[in-house]
């Protein structure tokens, strides 16, 4: 971009490491203070003395045009348009800026200019670095005609703008460091692609991140005058050149990434993870370059979750393995709910029950549960909803309370506003078969800040004998003629009318526990199946 008297053009900086200043395109400003600008409110509230309604709605208009990048329309309410819309285009694409928020900041004044000043809060987002939040106040100047217009001047843009100084955007070239496996192989994206969006948050973990910093700069000389934000943590020089080690697995993350392509190009994601210590053995989507679903992903879990809802159920002594629950093919609670493919297991025990997932017979006994118990359980048991830090953003699953007993019914089958994604249901697995939660980790010396309790050894008995079943008698027989002793559970999971349901399949073996989703997969058997079969193909029964 062209050098403006605004902000400055590029240039590469000496003094510090790897230290060059960025222009970018031009990115829209998204206003987030709705009707704290209408008149009568925030810092346009009028009295007997207020400011001129007529006044208050100009800057609201103003605002609101810069906000939405309508920044002709913007520069048209001051009272120099065509400097005023250069200044707005240049100060947001020079200095990398996107969907600020801007927010009243005080009670509006008359200045001694005659000007009313509109005070304000600019919470700028720097890309890649952080938000820059500063202060600054709109001026208004009644017109001959009895209007009123922006009076521009480059200090409302912010306050040490001007005609002798103006900003640029410095931001640090830093090598990241290595990122390894668990034994110290060297992980890339070529290699393993679902971590290529992953790679860069791993490596700068070990050095605070991105580096950078906007600058206040002498228009004459280039020097600058004063650093007026800075963004990122300063290297760490005992870390310098050490490489990034991480919990994953070479050899079962490139095993996930070839299992995923037997979900036919459906989208979906794979995570497995240690039991005894939750440690991330691999993590991975498909297509791989996109959104991490795996861990930050937004599902219903489908009958995955009844995991979960039998450790409810068994914790209270609400039910037993051996006792009948009839498993009818419709169960009417609010809505009809039915069972896939409307199947039915007359006169069935519990066990029936959940390894053919019958949903009808696990609504059934919704009543054994209070209202937010299952989410109670949830939390207290298997640290879903509680915040986790495994070393990448995730999301950590939500359990609502019901709002009736259509939902309750509902979130009995992983249904409803119950939400959850792989990395959630690989972990409960764990929780289920060894009693014990581990917060899931991707990097080392991340803060557990989780407090669970251990479920009881009858229960944990139980849970295993369940999941076993349903691959040597149930619906998850596609792990049947793999080597050793697998337990699992198939999901089904509803999306909408619109699209097909999507497939389910948690499992585990040895000291792994896995879970995967494929998006429209229809069945979890059908469709997740042939990706855990894949996966558990490739790698050893237990790993080192």
């Amino acid at each position: 971009m062209p050098d403006t008297p605004y902000v400055t053009s590029p240039r590469r900086r000496g003094p510090r490491n790897g230290v060059r200043a960025v222009a970018a395109v031009g990115v829209v400003l998204a206003i987030a203070a709705g009707g704290s600008y209408a008149t009568g409110f925030g810092p346009f509230s009028r009295g007997d003395d207020g400011p001129d309604p007529a006044a208050t709605e100009q800057a609201r208009a103003f605002l609101a045009d810069w906000a939405a990048g309508r920044l002709p329309s913007a520069a048209g309410r001051t009272t120099e348009p065509g400097k005023a819309r250069e200044v707005l285009r240049s100060f947001t694409a020079g200095l990398d800026i996107g969907k600020p928020r801007l927010t009243a900041a005080g009670e509006v004044e008359e200045a001694e200019d005659g000007t009313l000043g509109v005070p304000f809060t600019a919470r700028m987002p720097i890309t890649g670095l952080g938000t820059w939040t500063y202060r600054s106040r709109l001026p208004l100047r009644e017109q001959d005609d009895g209007s009123w217009k922006v009076d521009w001047r480059l200090s409302l843009v912010h306050p040490r703008l001007s005609d002798t100084e103006k900003f640029r955007l410095e931001r640090e070239e830093a090598t990241l460091p290595e990122v390894t496996d668990r034994n110290g192989t060297s992980l890339s994206g070529g290699g393993h692609p679902s971590l290529a969006p992953l790679l860069g948050r791993l490596a700068g973990g070990a050095d605070g991140g991105p580096r950078g910093a906007v600058e206040l700069i002498d228009r004459a000389t280039g020097e600058t005058v004063r650093t007026e934000a800075r963004f990122g943590k300063e290297p760490d020089p005992g870390k310098a050149g050490r490489p990034v080690r991480t919990t994953l697995d070479a050899t079962w993350q490139s095993a996930a990434e070839r299992a995923l392509g037997e979900a036919d190009g459906k989208n979906a994601s794979l995570v497995a993870l240690r039991v005894d210590d939750g440690e991330v053995l691999a993590l991975a989507n498909s297509p791989a370059g996109g959104f991490n679903r795996a861990a930050s992903g937004t599902y219903a879990p489908g009958s995955t979750w009844k995991i979960v809802t039998s450790s409810a159920l068994l914790l209270k002594g609400a039910v037993a393995p051996d006792d009948v629950v009839d498993c009818p093919k419709y169960l009417t609670v609010g809505k009809e709910f039915h069972n896939v493919e409307t199947s039915e297991h007359p006169g069935a025990t519990f066990r029936k029950d959940f390894t053919e997932s019958c949903n009808t017979a696990f609504i059934s006994l919704r009543g054994e549960l209070d209202d937010g118990e299952l989410g109670e359980v949830a939390r207290t048991y298997f640290g879903v909803g509680q915040e986790w830090h495994i070393g990448i953003p995730t999301y950590d699953g939500s359990v609502p309370v019901p709002k009736d007993e259509t939902e309750k019914a509902a979130s009995m089958i992983g249904q409803g506003r119950v939400q959850a994604n792989p990395l959630i249901m690989a972990s409960v697995t764990a929780t289920a078969v060894s009693g014990e939660f581990h917060q899931p980790s991707v990097t080392a010396g991340n803060a557990d800040g989780t407090r669970t309790e251990p479920l009881p050894d009858r229960v944990v008995t139980q849970l295993r004998g369940l999941m076993r079943a349903t691959v040597t008698d149930g619906t998850a027989r596609v792990l049947a003629d793999l080597p050793g002793e697998i337990g699992a559970k198939t999901g089904t999971a509803e999306v909408s009318d619109d699209q097909d349901n999507n497939g389910w399949l948690v499992a585990h073996r040895g000291n792994v526990a896995v879970a995967v989703v494929v998006e429209e997969g229809v069945t979890g058997g059908g469709s997740a199946g042939p990706v855990m079969h894949s996966l558990l193909s490739a790698v050893p029964e237990d790993p080192s």
